[in-house]
């Protein structure tokens, strides 16, 4: 087993069996596991970010009309099926956020986004592995608040890597 499939399983877990879960008890009945994109090695990738000269806070608007403010920290480029990209990393404290929607928004992942938490290497390079991709907990039931992914974080090219679309069973 990997170490992504060993991620999955134990998530799948702690969805099905946990009272933090985002799930609700009726949802834990019915559930049967999380969808996922099956590993894409192309989609882990060691990226160098250009912080921003000046690192200013945005406010990002919640899925219940909330607000969270981050700091933009740094953008990075990258290449998905030929197609060039590029993200913006935020900063909370001393640990970093990567809320982005692709083109498979509303289709094949969830329609407002997913997450990422991506790892410092040092040096200004990061450790971006869309395969850990995840929904917020906001996909799962209306009573969670998430922040939406900004208008700089929505892509025109498939992340096909990832938790998938949530079926809602009950």
């Amino acid at each position: 087993m990997t170490t992504l499939d060993r991620f999955r399983k134990d998530k799948d877990d702690f969805y099905a069996h946990y009272p933090d879960s985002p799930l609700t008890r009726e949802q834990k009945k019915a559930f049967k596991g999380l969808k996922y994109f099956p590993e894409n090695p192309a989609l882990a990738l060691e990226v160098t970010v250009e912080p921003f000269p000046e690192q200013t806070t945005i406010t990002m608007q919640t899925s219940t009309g909330d607000v969270q403010d981050y700091v933009r920290f740094g953008r990075f480029t990258f290449t998905v099926d030929g197609q060039e990209a590029e993200l913006t990393i935020y900063a909370t404290g001393h640990e970093y956020f990567l809320p982005f929607a692709d083109s498979l928004a509303g289709s094949e992942t969830y329609p407002a986004g997913r997450y990422l938490e991506p790892r410092a290497l040092g040096g200004g390079r990061f450790l971006v592995d869309f395969n850990y991709a995840y929904n917020p907990y906001c996909a799962y039931n209306e009573r969670w608040s998430c922040p939406i992914p900004p208008a700089e974080n929505r892509l025109k090219v498939p992340i096909r890597a990832g938790e998938m679309i949530f079926e809602h069973d009950s």
